[in-house]
């Protein structure tokens, strides 16, 4: 009696390119629109595909309508009450019916490709990357620290705090004066009746492998000792421990380094005093002796094999509360916050300097992302220059005392992140926000001239109103999309890249709409795009991704390359954990298949595409490698059959032996996990004769390396072509192509 826009459904496998004809009766009772149709059945995946809508009170109604699927292999009937806003009543469905009309044969699937044919060369940069400070992308993913709320932002032993407290009621406080960090640190009473202390369970830990970390302790009243001890067990035995004797009143630090005698997830760790007097706790580390800077070496491992040419941070949605001079200096003094974007506690230890070694380890190109939104333009500026600046300018004399006298020489920067959207902090208004974004680029601009701009985009009048009104002010656009799940393997593959070509269409029709862009290219910056369905799995927004998944992530690559001359970048949103390309647990690391597509395209896809023609259901496309030396073909096979492909190459004789790199699994729905991290994998097959046909394996990512004898067509005239090279930053070099 309020209104709904509601429904029954139900998902229907249906045929491909066929004619349906959906079909049912409706009975109503005081049905009244109010801002939406009616009661009446609908298709949700096809726009159009809608019966009549049925109003008022009346008997029984037959409605129908008829409609095409294109390439759809399932969809969502409705019974709909409502319909693109809101209806009040009562409504009735019965005796549904769909029937297929008519089904039309496809030919036997065939591609086309003419290698003469080449289309602008596409940047390296679509192969890019994003990480945010969310979930654990970063904390729990990229950074080996294993202790959380290691700064006690929270007093231990309250509810959301990983910390419990040892020795009974009244040994805790939180005291304000002298914090080693923050606004406090516990200390711990004791009457030297018993110990007293912290301990965080819930750690995991492997039977040989070594542990190192660091704690800051200050005593008072005498007391004895301190003791800090590793358990993976409960008796005194299975643990190890380092007894710190006759701590003093001033901070001191504390180095231990323990072996684990057990793999466990309930690994603990403690710190506790023995005597009678108080000792307060500053911050704690613990960490796998392995790590690199800092950072989890399984996880470096596999970055390393996806080797993606660029990574954009720290945001996200995080960046538009986050101030960067909170992220620098002596890790162990760097401030807690409380993150207000995603609701958790920030610990600074992964900030700007971290980030950049991060790049510098991994051998690609930093892309950092201006706080635009409670943040202003002089900490944009400021940022530019520590980054940049040279010794003699005061950010860069400050980057020198934290130990980096030489400028990093970031080239890309991003002035904010979704300021279009409402759960943005410091969200305005596009009239306000195009003067905000002019500020910060000329201030950023004038620490440093070359770098480069991507301003805030998203479709619509938001891109419309930026181009016009900031297009001096930029050097390209961003734009995001995320994709749900949609019922059928066809349907869900193609979701990914007719969202690349939505944008594309969009901005072309900027380019001939609006005069600011009239001799001036704007590329697209794609910082932000993935599947997003699912359970949390593996925390905040850690959603699992599947074979299907892989599928779509490489026809997205396909599309973004057959656009080339309007995408410049693009970011896979994010790279571990939430959203993530690659999935850790507390003791392991390991690829998702929408991972494996992208570091498969990343190394063995070409790099200037050529005219490639398909038939239905299949998805492909070719490229010359970087040497012209090797014609590669990527293809999608989005159906449960297996498939037979014919085959034609114009302007290039093929030779073997050729390579097929092949994704695929049992079922749509194959995933890896820790037990089984290859289950989807990459498989190479070598292709000794080359014959008229391809043959896809059955949901299966499919990239063939073809050599070539020669390029042109018989009698054909060569010019001279030039090798194609990407760009590179010597400031980080390419350590791993």
């Amino acid at each position: 009696d309020r209104g709904a826009d509601a429904a029954w459904a139900a998902v229907v496998p249906v045929e491909p390119f066929a004619v349906y004809r959906l079909s049912g009766w409706i009975r109503a009772q005081g049905v009244e629109p109010a801002g939406g149709k009616g009661a009446l059945l609908n298709i949700h995946e096809i726009r159009g595909a809608a019966t009549s809508a049925v109003t008022g009170t009346t008997g029984w109604k037959r409605v129908e309508v008829l409609f095409r699927t294109g390439e759809i292999d399932a969809l969502q009937v409705d019974c709909l009450l409502g319909g693109w806003g809101l209806v009040r009543g009562r409504a009735w469905f019965d005796d549904l019916a769909l029937e297929l009309v008519e089904k039309k044969t496809l030919p036997l699937p065939s591609i086309t490709i003419d290698a003469r044919k080449e289309k602008s060369s596409f940047s390296g940069y679509i192969y890019g990357q994003f990480i945010e400070h969310l979930g654990r992308c970063i904390y729990g993913g990229i950074w080996a620290e294993m202790l959380e709320d290691r700064k006690f932002f929270l007093p231990p032993g309250t509810e959301k705090s990983p910390w419990r407290v040892l020795g009974g009621a009244g040994v805790l406080s939180m005291d304000p004066k002298d914090p080693f960090c923050g606004k406090w640190s516990p200390r711990i009473a004791l009457s030297g009746e018993k110990e007293g202390g912290l301990a965080q369970g819930k750690l995991g830990l492997v039977d040989g492998k070594e542990y190192v970390g660091r704690a800051w302790i200050s005593a008072q009243g005498g007391l004895r000792s301190v003791r800090i001890r590793l358990a993976w067990g409960e008796g005194r035995e299975e643990s190890a421990s380092l007894v710190v004797e006759s701590p003093g009143p001033a901070w001191k630090e504390a180095d231990f380094r323990f072996t684990s005698g057990r793999t466990t997830s309930e690994g603990r760790f403690e710190i506790t005093g023995n005597g009678k007097g108080s000792f307060r706790v500053g911050p704690v580390s613990l960490m796998p002796a392995d790590n690199v800077h800092g950072m989890r070496a399984d996880t470096l491992k596999l970055l390393k094999e996806l080797d993606s040419p660029i990574y954009r941070w720290p945001g996200g949605n995080f960046v538009s509360g986050y101030d960067w001079r909170d992220g620098i200096g002596p890790r162990d003094r760097r401030p807690p916050r409380w993150d207000r974007a995603w609701k958790a506690i920030e610990p600074n230890d992964f900030g700007v300097d971290e980030f950049l070694l991060f790049c510098r380890i991994l051998g690609t190109e930093p892309y950092i992302t201006a706080n635009s939104g409670l943040g202003d333009a002089d900490l944009a500026a400021k940022e530019v220059e520590y980054a940049n600046g040279a010794t003699s300018t005061p950010m860069g004399r400050l980057r020198a005392k934290n130990g980096h006298p030489a400028p990093y020489g970031v080239k890309f920067w991003s002035v904010g992140n979704e300021m279009y959207g409402g759960w943005q902090l410091g969200h305005m208004p596009l009239a306000k926000y195009v003067k905000k974004h002019n500020r910060f680029a000329k201030a950023m601009r004038a620490v440093d001239s070359s770098i480069k701009l991507i301003a805030v985009g998203a479709v619509g009048k938001w891109d419309e109103g930026m181009l016009a009104h900031c297009a001096p002010c930029m050097d390209y656009i961003s734009e995001h999309f995320y994709q749900g799940r949609m019922p059928g393997l066809l349907a869900h593959v193609r979701r990914i890249p007719d969202a690349v070509r939505r944008i594309a269409r969009a901005h072309r029709d900027y380019r001939r709409r609006i005069p600011a862009l009239k001799g001036r290219n704007i590329p697209i910056a794609l910082d932000e795009w993935n599947y997003w369905y699912g359970p949390h799995l593996f925390g905040n927004l850690g959603a699992r991704f599947y074979l299907r998944d892989a599928l779509g992530i490489a026809a997205g690559l396909h599309e973004l390359a057959r656009q080339s001359d309007l995408f410049f970048m693009a970011n896979y949103a994010q790279t571990v954990n939430v959203l993530g390309a690659i999935k850790t647990s507390k003791t392991a690391a390991w690829f998702e298949p929408t991972g494996l597509a992208l570091m498969l395209y990343r190394k063995h896809f070409g790099a200037r595409p050529v005219e490639t023609k398909t038939t239905p259901l299949i998805d492909a496309l070719a490229a010359w490698d970087r040497k012209r030396s090797h014609l590669t073909l990527g293809v999608v096979n989005p159906t449960l059959r297996k498939r037979r492909v014919l085959l034609k190459v114009k302007g290039a004789l093929l030779a073997g032996p050729a390579v097929l790199y092949r994704i695929t699994g049992e079922s749509p729905l194959a995933f890896n996990d820790q037990a089984h991290p290859d289950r989807v994998r990459v498989e190479r097959v070598l292709l000794e004769k080359l014959g008229k046909t391809l043959v896809l394996a059955p949901c299966s990512v499919n990239l063939f390396r073809f050599p070539v004898r020669a390029q042109g067509e018989p009698g054909e005239k060569k010019g001279k072509r030039e090798a194609l090279a990407p760009y590179q930053n010597p400031a980080f070099p390419p350590q791993n192509r």
